[in-house]
């Protein structure tokens, strides 16, 4: 699932080279953490965060699809 969103990210910055996914569990939830450059900030959230919660919401089937109980994207820096 962190190549899924590494992924989408390059597919949609202008500098796919700074783009980092980070992994962390606890429990039984599975944190994604995506940084971008500062300059692409604007264009992963998009307007209202509507592509940032789309990309949440690839990420929930994949989670399902593979039997992860819960998965969780956070954007920032």
């Amino acid at each position: 699932m962190k190549e899924l969103i590494e992924y989408i990210a390059r597919a949609i910055v202008d500098n796919p080279d700074e783009v980092k996914v980070r992994e962390e569990e606890q429990g039984d939830t599975v944190i994604y953490y995506l940084e971008v450059a500062e300059s692409d900030m604007g264009k992963v959230i998009g307007k209202q965060g509507r592509i940032a919660n789309a990309i949440r919401a690839l990420l929930k089937v994949a989670a399902a699809r593979r039997g992860v109980r819960r998965a969780s994207l956070e954007i920032g820096e």
